[in-house]
């Protein structure tokens, strides 16, 4: 049984071709047998043209609602599965033949689109964010990361903290001094106390 369905499989996209062919063969006959070979190859190739550039237009348009959602921190689910659609529609509109040109064009219909959406939006799993890396944006700055820490300057950031000063000299370069913090402070007080002891 494994073999059978395995062979199946191998065998489906080629049955596909053979049958899609065999109908755009038996419709262009009958078309031309109404209109003739020339109305009906210039028929072919208009609604080709047509189609593609319809697929064009929506390109663009659902591109920039791509960006818009991604932007605005929203999933673009659906756009994305509609790019889909209109990827296959070009393919479809690219062979010749009516069958072919129909079935690209039906992609491009709006509720065509949004059924396949409403079908596969279940499937998808896709993060809602601002950023594709994990990590959104917070007021003021870079927000959390993927594990919580936060980044950004600010006084709730992580990170070591300096003390010190620092004096502009005339050639224009900075030079820091240490400031002693309050343990530094007692050290050297107490090593006073010590030394003035012993002079005594």
């Amino acid at each position: 049984m494994i073999k059978i369905k395995e062979n199946t499989v191998r065998w489906l996209p080629f049955a596909l071709i053979f049958l899609l062919a065999y109908i755009e063969i038996s419709i262009f006959i009958k078309v031309a047998a109404v209109l003739g070979v020339p109305i009906t190859l210039l028929l072919v190739i208009i609604s080709s043209c047509v189609g593609i550039s319809l697929v064009r237009n929506q390109g663009i348009k659902t591109f920039i609602q791509m960006q818009q959602k991604l932007a605005a921190g929203e999933s673009p689910a659906a756009e994305m599965i509609k790019s889909v659609s209109l990827v296959l529609a070009g393919i479809l509109l690219l062979i010749p033949g009516f069958f072919t040109d129909f079935l690209g064009l039906l992609l491009l219909l709006p509720w065509v689109q949004k059924t396949l959406t409403l079908k596969l939006m279940p499937h998808l799993n896709i993060y809602r964010g601002g950023s594709f890396g994990g990590a959104g944006f917070g007021n003021g700055g870079f927000g959390n990361d993927s594990f919580g820490n936060r980044h950004g300057s600010g006084p709730m950031s992580g990170g070591d903290t300096f003390d010190g000063e620092f004096q502009r000299k005339d050639d224009d370069r900075f030079t820091v001094e240490h400031r002693p913090d309050k343990n530094e402070q007692v050290a050297n007080s107490r090593s006073n106390d010590d030394s003035f002891k012993d002079d005594k």
